[in-house]
């Protein structure tokens, strides 16, 4: 089982080796991205006495609490933080996509309750519409019922006027007559006892036709009452009228006002479209140069692994070849000088130091050799994974390999150290071996070829290519962080972009509704008033006809009260004419 532990040392001998090494156990891995807490244990560990005090390490533990293998465990954890950052991303991203659908809905429920409610007010607009048309008609059929009767009343009133002047015609001649008659009875002509009776027998007539108007001035008044009656029924139809007409003025106001924001939303939305189209062409040109800078760090790179390949060739040759020499040299006349025991004690420490350099160098290989199994495990099971674990396991892999490539660079070092080690510790042991009395052949080194210069001269060009990656790495991060953050600008653009569409939908939908709604009710308030137009005409065509009818009778009455007076005068005339019997008699 895997365990991430905290390396703990105690304090020894410099060249003692008696320094004890301890782990500290804080973490258990339960599963790939599952990690808990472990109560503190301490266990021994003596393959990690060459790692720092206060080192976290990832170790693994078999079944009877022994270390099987330790690596280090800062790449390890970068990882997990990584995959954890990534997780937390996703599911941000998730509780977004989630957000804005639940906008979406609620936008959509709150449209969909609008225009039920919209459907809703329509149709009581539209039933009370119909009732009111209904109503309409009815008073159509009484004010066609009013004028019919109105229609009799003149038609009655003309026969009474004709009458009338028929009368009128015939008194005149009977005062003609009568005129004549008085003018006979001036010059002494008298009216005889026949012709008294034929003149009072027509003024009788005469007074008998003067034909009453009580009765017709009476329909006239119910007529003018029944017009005003459907006028005041009609008042209030024609006050919603107008109210529907203000309606529909407040909502025309809208249409064009809306009109008026989708025409700027529009604008606007175009404006960020074009704003979305520059920092897109920018955010190509800042690609175009961090793969520039990219490709020419990775030249300079290559440049560098080449040196440093030189780098580790020269030194192969050095530690294997006997006329090549490198890095220092023993003072074989300083150790000829100094007391021959304190020259073993330096070759026992060189060797000892030398063993400890050599067991850890075979504990980092066998580190390699466990990470290129891995590399390969990891590299079967993603050529049999799934499309779900495909990502989790590149990303491991990527992982592996980067490890890999960080413990072999600094095995080789190692290596090298250790051979100029080894080699340093064979000059030493010649001399103590020739100071002994032993046969020992010495090289001679004036023949020997040094090849320090040429390392110096390539650990200069090292220095250089390593300043100029770091420099072009500072500059491609610039180049990254510009990338990202026009991809961040874009990202935020898009998204305000989508938002504005959707808004100007929305509002074009909204606008379009309105639009449609002010048309219906210009519809059925047009279809109101061709309704009511008429039904007024007619009652106004009717109240001309009635007050003409009222001035027609004023007229008649007078007439028929110039009439009585006349007959009066014409019934005074004629006694005067009568003899005095005729007139006793009568």
């Amino acid at each position: 089982m895997l365990y991430l532990a905290e390396v703990q040392k105690q304090k020894g001998g410099l060249l003692s080796g008696g320094a004890k090494t301890e782990l500290k156990l804080l973490a258990c891995q339960r599963t790939d991205q599952n990690w808990s807490t472990v109560s503190e244990e301490v266990i021994a560990a003596e393959d990690a006495s060459k790692l720092n005090d206060g080192a976290l390490v990832l170790v693994e533990l078999n079944p009877n609490r022994q270390v099987q293998r330790i690596q280090e465990a800062g790449r390890p954890l970068v990882n997990i933080l990584q995959n954890f950052s990534r997780q937390l991303e996703k599911f941000k991203l998730k509780e977004d996509e989630i957000d804005q659908w639940k906008q979406s809905l609620t936008f959509q429920a709150q449209e969909l309750n609008r225009r039920e409610m919209d459907m809703e007010v329509r149709s009581e607009q539209l039933q009370q519409l119909e009732d009111e048309v209904q109503h309409l008609e009815e008073q159509k059929q009484e004010v066609d019922t009013s004028r019919q009767e109105i229609e009799r009343l003149q038609g009655e009133i003309e026969r009474n006027r004709q009458e009338l002047e028929g009368a009128w015609e015939h008194l005149r001649g009977e005062q003609r007559r009568l005129e004549e008659r008085q003018a006979d009875f001036q010059q002494g002509t008298v009216l005889d006892e026949e012709q008294s009776r034929v003149m009072s027998e027509l003024l009788d007539r005469l007074s008998s036709r003067v034909t009453p108007t009580e009765k017709v001035r009476e329909h006239l008044h119910l007529a003018f009452e029944l017009v005003e009656k459907q006028q005041a029924t009609l008042i209030p139809h024609w006050q919603k009228l107008e109210e529907h007409k203000s309606a529909i003025a407040q909502q025309q106001e809208e249409v064009e006002r809306l009109s008026q924001t989708f025409s700027d939303r529009q604008n606007a939305c175009q404006e960020a479209q074009n704003s979305l189209v520059q920092q897109t062409a920018q955010l190509q040109i800042n690609t175009a140069d961090l793969t520039s800078k990219q490709e020419y760090s990775r030249l300079v790179k290559e440049q560098l692994r080449n040196a440093e390949e030189l780098y580790q060739q020269i030194h192969s040759l050095a530690a294997t070849s006997s006329d090549v020499v490198l890095g220092k040299q023993a003072d074989v006349e300083a150790l000829d000088k100094m007391p021959l025991e304190e020259l073993q004690k330096i070759v026992q420490d060189l060797q000892h130091k030398l063993e400890i350099d050599a067991s850890f160098v075979h504990d980092q290989e066998q580190e390699l050799k466990y990470k290129q199994e891995a590399i390969e495990e990891l590299q079967t099971k993603l050529n049999q994974a799934s499309d779900h674990d495909h990502i989790n396991l590149e990303l491991e892999l990527t992982d592996e390999k980067d490890l890999y490539q960080m413990l072999n660079s600094s095995l080789v070092g190692q290596r090298r150290n250790m051979l100029q080690h080894q080699k340093f510790l064979k000059q030493h042991q010649a001399v103590l071996l020739r100071r002994q009395g032993h046969n020992v052949t010495e090289e001679e080194s004036n023949n020997k070829i040094n090849l320090e210069p040429i390392l110096l001269q390539i650990e200069t060009q090292r220095q250089q290519y390593s300043q100029e990656i770091q420099k072009l790495e500072r500059e491609i991060e610039q180049i990254r962080s510009g990338v990202e953050l026009n991809q961040g600008m874009i990202d935020n653009q898009t998204h305000d972009l989508d938002e504005k569409r959707q808004e100007l939908k929305a509002i074009e939908k909204n606008l379009l509704s309105l639009r449609r709604t002010t048309a219906e009710l210009s519809g059925q308030v047009n279809l109101y008033q061709e309704a009511l137009q008429p039904i007024q005409d007619s009652l106004d065509g009717l109240r001309q006809k009635l007050q003409g009818i009222a001035e027609s009778l004023d007229q008649f009455e007078e007439t028929g009260d110039y009439q009585v007076q006349a007959i009066a005068q014409l019934r005074h005339t004629l006694q005067s004419l009568m003899p005095q019997p005729v007139l006793l008699t009568s």
